[in-house]
């Protein structure tokens, strides 16, 4: 009988490379945390941004003052009641819709003197004031938006004015028509579990293999770096894609959310950015061996920049030039647009290509660079 054949750790062993993975899908499986951590998060961001937070402001509260009390003025309270921006509610005078404010129980004032009606006469104009609270300026811009259109209903409706348009500008919104708020955060949110969950199980998982010892272990069978690495990673890979397939149908079928482009552009999207961010967990779990600090390194490379520095809450566009450029180099921020535009654009691959192109070398980079620190520290 011959003898085995040796068995050297310079190539990858398919078979050592799943007896790696079902030990670490066995220890996925006695980890609550783990599996916690993969289902929970899904959940609690979907329902949070999905159904809590609402960026159209509505509901305002306006204190309004009548002294004119005539039908004019009522007309104009009733259409600002009618509309779901506001919510009126009358003071005795002035003095008491500034207090409104001050107590913070109002966001807006209107003060209509008398005579508001007399002056809505030809030749007159009529004048009403507003105060806003502008102790909050995201609500202030919406406010200031909505009273446009308020003033318009007031001139064609109670002053019975009909200016003369030369030209007129009618606006629609496009792929999103009704600008509702879930549309646009919960595709975002694909990004925020991709890679918080990625950079944070990945990074744990291996510094705990660093700082239990078990790492000599692995180290003592015929197993090489790229078996470890492939091992360890795999079960991760399918349980970070079904945390985004989770968040997937929750979104198409209980948010309503549109899926207008190719499933198979955004899984090559998903597929590239899981990458990244498993190179950049097993980087970190490689120059810290310590579960706490990789922790929390994972948290401030995977929340931070996926949460603030991508355009998930904050435009780009509204940033400064420094930061401008400081997104082009984080993952998250391209990947955000392969997310959004395939949801809501049907954004094919050449509208994208820069996103992906961008996206390919910072994961073939990281790749390289935390798979050659790992070899160097299992076999230095």
């Amino acid at each position: 009988m011959n003898p085995d054949p040796v068995i050297t750790r310079s190539g990858m062993n398919l078979h050592r490379a799943l007896a790696i993975a079902r030990k670490e899908v066995f220890h996925i499986l006695r980890d609550p945390f783990t599996l916690g951590l993969a289902v929970l998060l899904p959940l609690i961001l979907v329902t949070v941004f999905g159904l809590a937070i609402e960026f159209n402001i509505t509901n305002i509260p306006v204190a309004v003052y009548d002294g004119d009390r005539s039908s004019s003025s009522r007309q104009l309270v009733d259409s600002m009641g009618s509309s779901r921006f506001f919510l009126p509610y009358e003071v005795p005078s002035p003095a008491s819709a500034v207090q409104e404010l001050d107590a913070n129980r109002a966001k807006a004032a209107l003060i209509i003197e008398h005579p508001f009606e007399r002056d809505l006469r030809p030749g007159r104009q009529a004048r009403a004031q507003m105060l806003v609270d502008g102790s909050d300026s995201s609500s202030v811009v919406s406010l200031v938006g909505y009273l446009g259109g308020l003033q318009d209903i007031v001139n064609r409706k109670i002053a019975g004015a009909s200016p003369r348009e030369t030209v007129r500008v009618k606006t629609r919104f496009l792929y999103n028509p009704e600008l509702k708020s879930r549309w646009f955060t919960v595709p975002g949110l694909i990004v925020v579990i991709l890679s918080v969950l990625s950079i944070l199980l990945t990074a744990l998982t291996v510094a705990r293999e660093w700082e239990n010892g078990s790492m000599e272990l692995l180290l003592s069978t015929p197993a090489g770096p790229l078996d470890i690495i492939i091992g360890k990673l795999a079960p991760y890979v399918v349980l970070v894609l079904g945390a985004v397939a989770l968040v997937y149908v929750l979104a198409r079928v209980f948010l309503g959310v549109p899926f207008r482009g190719s499933h198979l552009i955004f899984l090559a999207g998903c597929l590239l950015f899981l990458a990244t961010c498993l190179a950049l967990g097993l980087l970190i779990s490689v120059l810290t061996r310590d579960q706490r600090l990789a922790m929390q390194l994972a948290l401030m490379s995977g929340l931070l920049p996926s949460m603030l520095l991508s355009g998930f809450i904050f435009p780009l566009e509204s940033m400064p030039e420094f930061f401008q450029g400081l997104t082009m180099l984080l993952p998250a921020r391209w990947f955000m647009t392969i997310c959004r535009d395939t949801f809501l654009n049907g954004a094919g691959f050449t509208p994208l290509g820069t996103s992906f192109l961008a996206l390919g070398i910072m994961a073939g980079l990281l790749v390289l660079v935390s798979a050659g620190k790992f070899k160097k520290d299992l076999e230095p």
